[in-house]
């Protein structure tokens, strides 16, 4: 139905989904985590931060695996040079998730506030780390990752997991943090009220103010400070080629191109500016929808901001630009990318309708009563 170069776009199209779809609905939930230690003065006042996300958290966090699975199945090469320069920064994602399904499960299983103290600060972790982690893998997207292709085509990856904390990698960690603890602050004003609803306004309002000041610094800096890749030569699109039979040189500011050639593109940034400066506002009037809207519009938003800067980039090699793996040859075979698209077309939209049933059943504000008057409420 369709030809290599249309499904290798739809597919860039459908990676993007996921990673937002991820991004907003797991990533409140990274956010309540790093409120948990601090909004909750007390047991009971943690409970009721926990049960905001408790009955959720789980479906949330499938957006996750269902993008490594489609890494994996659309993107090979791309799966493969992650999974080998990324290996320890993603050992220690997964380590840091694992305190998430274990808090959740064993904190209410003892009543002595030391042990839930300490499953409370492992929450905290499993949303601090994978957040950090994430914006810094961004950040060193955009620096370029330190592998290459030899003449057999085995990939060689020469950096180590200190490498990537340079200081814009820092600068796209503590972006991603405040981000999400903006957007999960944002979600729990709308299950709470009370002194929690006004400890977490002020964690949305300065989740929102550091978010756009490192956004904009970061946008300056990619401007000025970063070198750029920019394809200069490569094979038809519409077919099947390896990643070194294209040129890729590198330019200052490089990454701006696009945004020269599309000047619509600059509707992504500001937009993510647009939306964390809503959600400061409404956290200030104490306007929580909008507030919550606002929040998701500046993750999505920033998200494409650095998938519009890099397109058709996945992963840019620093070592040998050439090596770079791009949109149009990181893919799996035309057949296979087919085969998925009707495959994603069926089920996501299923997907879709089933999360919004499933928010729409658990609308409404946390019973704060119903927690108080049940020692083993939940969580």
């Amino acid at each position: 139905m369709f030809d290599y170069e249309t499904l290798k776009m739809i597919w860039w199209c459908f990676v993007g989904v996921l990673i937002i779809g991820f991004a907003l609905t797991d990533g409140f939930d990274f956010g309540v985590g790093m409120l948990l230690p601090f909004v909750g003065k007390n047991d009971i006042e943690r409970r009721i931060i926990i049960n905001s996300i408790g009955p959720t958290w789980e479906g949330n966090q499938t957006w996750l695996i269902t993008a490594g699975g489609a890494l994996f199945a659309a993107w090979p090469l791309a799966y493969a040079a992650a999974f080998s320069g990324f290996y320890a920064a993603l050992m220690l994602l997964l380590f840091s998730l694992f305190f998430r399904p274990v808090g959740f499960d064993y904190r209410s299983k003892v009543q002595d506030p030391r042990w839930r103290s300490a499953w409370d600060w492992a929450l905290f972790t499993g949303g601090l780390v994978p957040a950090l982690l994430f914006g810094v893998a961004f950040g060193n997207l955009l620096l370029g990752v330190p592998f290459h292709f030899d003449d057999t085509m085995r990939l060689e990856y020469l950096g180590g997991i200190l490498g990537l904390l340079n200081p814009f990698g820092l600068l796209a960690g503590v972006l991603s943090v405040a981000m999400l603890l903006m957007h999960g602050a944002a979600f729990l004003r709308t299950k709470t009220d009370g002194v929690i609803a006004e400890r977490t306004a002020i964690a949305q309002m300065g989740g929102a103010i550091v978010t756009i000041m490192c956004f904009i610094a970061g946008g300056f800096w990619i401007a000025i400070g970063v070198n750029g890749f920019h394809v200069t030569h490569m094979p038809d699109p519409n077919t099947a080629f390896i990643p070194a039979a294209k040129t890729v040189e590198l330019l200052r500011g490089g990454w701006m191109s696009n945004y020269e050639q599309w000047p619509l593109l600059w509707i992504f940034p500001i937009a993510g500016v647009l939306g964390a400066l809503i959600s400061l506002l409404s956290a200030r009037f104490d306007y929580r929808i909008s507030g919550f809207l606002g929040s998701g519009l500046a993750v999505a938003m920033i998200i494409l901001t650095a998938g519009a800067s890099m397109f058709p980039f996945v992963m840019p090699s620093s070592l040998d630009p050439n090596s770079s793996l791009t949109a149009w040859d990181v893919v799996a075979s035309h057949k296979s990318l087919g085969v998925m698209f009707w495959v994603v077309l069926i089920f996501l939209p299923i997907i879709l309708i089933y999360t919004s049933w499933i928010y729409r059943v658990m609308r409404g504000k946390i019973d704060a009563d119903h927690i108080a008057a049940n020692e083993h409420s939940a969580y």
